[in-house]
């Protein structure tokens, strides 16, 4: 009996062990602190390789987070600290139906209004934001792919950085530019 409850004990370690660390593992190291995500490649397939790719070519590095509202999200991976939009790869078809909710401290893809134009720009929830589930007022909703689970500290600190309006090249202007900038140094897969 002893053995059989010993044997059952490590069984549901391991299985819990494999779903805590389903998927895989990206540390951001940023001016502001570091973050890991994990990414729910099962819910999320297309949108895992097509993040990973862009984390495997060292894209994300010297990025900044370019849009910050507190009490909403955060919104990086696409510009240099100049504010220079960074060339992309083709765009990766919206999985927002996949059940995944934008939770606080998901992270999603952003996108135009094309639910289908998601490249390499990504979000943080900073707080619950049902209006960009599947599906929404536009019929619509933005792919959530991951969570972060360590590091929460830095989002939170990276969201209450003051904003302003900043002249953006080719582009015109940005609002929610934060005042300091925010840079990726590094993103990287975790073995």
């Amino acid at each position: 009996m002893r053995k059989l409850i010993a044997t059952l004990a490590i069984a549901a370690s391991c299985l819990t062990t494999s779903l805590v660390f389903a998927g895989p593992k990206v540390e951001f190291k940023t001016t502001m602190g570091n973050f890991v995500v994990e990414l729910d490649s099962e819910k999320a397939p297309k949108t895992s390789a097509n993040f990973l790719n862009y984390v495997k070519s060292g894209f994300y590095n010297g990025t900044i987070f370019h849009r910050v509202i507190d009490g909403f999200m955060i919104q990086g991976g696409g510009f240099s600290a100049d504010l220079n939009q960074k060339p992309t790869d083709a765009p990766v078809i919206s999985e927002a139906q996949n059940g995944l909710k934008n939770q606080t401290y998901t992270i999603a893809m952003a996108r135009t209004s094309d639910p289908d134009s998601a490249t390499a720009q990504f979000f943080i929830n900073v707080k619950d934001n049902q209006g960009l589930d599947y599906p929404n007022a536009m019929g619509n909703g933005y792919t959530v792919f991951g969570k972060v689970i360590s590091g929460t500290q830095t989002i939170d600190a990276i969201r209450k950085v003051p904003t302003m309006v900043a002249p953006v090249p080719k582009m015109g202007r940005m609002s929610d530019v934060p005042t300091k900038t925010v840079l990726i140094e590094s993103a990287t897969i975790l073995k």
